[in-house]
């Protein structure tokens, strides 16, 4: 059957039908990712968006019960180059054809995805449709739509709930986390509780934690209305943010975010720590990112950056045991180079409550 992608700019492509009978609307935007397509799927991170995947067959190796980043994707369309015919891996429960039907997603094949990035890479990332029919009006109606919305509030928990270990106790602040953070706090036996983005700053403290992390999501930070928790929180316990919580843990100390042409997605972008020289190629997917000349005069230090654009990747407070990274140390999908950044907030947890101690005794 037929469908098609169709730009606001008014570009339209023409291609196959494959998941869910349905049409949608989003920003459209693309991943370099070679495979991981589950988990950039499965990622709130993608909440509201159409995403393409430049890398030209995707669905071969079908969808498994262990790649999730998330319950229910929330992702508006998929398009690709070559969906495969046939999928198969010993892991596999359903195709991703299937997966799209089940969670009412559709997609579109035989496009020439190599062609619609160098496209987006030119113009920006812009608003998109996928239908069965495009009419005379298709392109103005796109137009008009306002895609802005809280897309933290669809994906945030609703409820705080604990996810038990004997270490330290970290809350995890979720506007749209990826399981692969968990994960990795879990690897460290950290004692979890998960509490909604809205969760005000007196709730988080009287949990007593030990550190507090600040994970990814979608959207753009500046319609987030948590800067004054952060700005509350990181006077008591170490804090860490990924992602979206980098970028509001900056707005929170005096720094602004903007807008990128057409952002960072996929698993294969180099980035430099600016103290030793340490390069590691790190998952990525944001389309904001943090201005470097806003963080003049601030209290945060850049500690990484963005080897090919120079954007900001990382933060430190210069006062207070607080830290952050544009870049997703978890991974899934990508390389683990950049697992040990929750070392670092491991120790930084272990050293303030030595230093707490030290204080006490005095």
């Amino acid at each position: 059957m037929k469908r098609y992608l169709v730009l606001e700019d008014g570009n339209i492509y023409p291609g196959q039908a494959f998941g869910a009978n349905a049409s949608s609307l989003g920003e459209l935007v693309f991943s370099t990712g070679m495979s991981g397509y589950q988990e950039s799927i499965t990622d709130q991170s993608y909440n509201g968006e159409i995403l393409m995947f430049t890398y030209p067959l995707i669905g071969n190796y079908g969808i498994n019960p262990d790649d999730f980043e998330s319950n229910a994707p929330t992702v508006k369309g998929i398009v690709v180059h070559e969906l495969a015919r046939r999928s198969n891996n010993w892991r596999m429960n359903t195709s991703l054809d299937e997966f799209l039907q089940k969670n009412q997603i559709p997609g579109i094949s035989g496009i020439d995805t190599r062609a619609v990035t160098r496209h987006i890479r030119t113009k920006g990332a812009m608003k998109a449709t996928l239908v069965d029919e495009v009419t005379d009006t298709t392109v103005s109606d796109l137009r008009r739509v306002d895609l802005r919305q809280d897309q933290v509030e669809v994906s945030s928990t609703d409820e705080a709930y604990a996810i038990p270990a004997t270490g330290k106790k970290v809350v995890v602040v979720d506007f749209g986390l990826k399981y692969s953070i968990i994960r990795e706090l879990k690897k460290r036996n950290c004692n979890l509780v998960v509490v909604p983005a809205k969760t005000d700053a007196k709730t988080i403290l009287d949990l007593n934690p030990d550190g507090v992390m600040l994970t990814n999501g979608p959207g753009d930070p500046k319609d987030v209305d948590v800067l004054e928790m952060i700005q509350e929180v990181e006077k008591h316990v170490p804090m860490f943010g990924i992602c979206l919580g980098h970028q509001l843990f900056s707005l929170a100390n005096g720094a602004d975010t903007f807008k990128m042409k057409f952002g960072h997605r996929g698993f294969n972008h180099p980035v430099r720590e600016l103290s030793s020289g340490r390069i590691d190629f790190t998952s990525q997917n944001h389309g904001y990112a943090v201005d470097s000349e806003s963080l003049v005069g601030t209290n945060l230090t850049v500690t990484h950056e963005e080897i090919n654009d120079h954007t900001v990747e990382g933060v430190q407070h210069e006062i207070y045991p607080a830290f952050s990274v544009q870049f997703h140390p978890d991974a899934a999908p990508g390389p683990h180079d950049a697992d040990y950044i929750f070392d670092k907030f491991i120790n930084l947890m272990e050293q303030n409550a030595k230093e707490k101690v030290a204080h006490e005794e005095n």
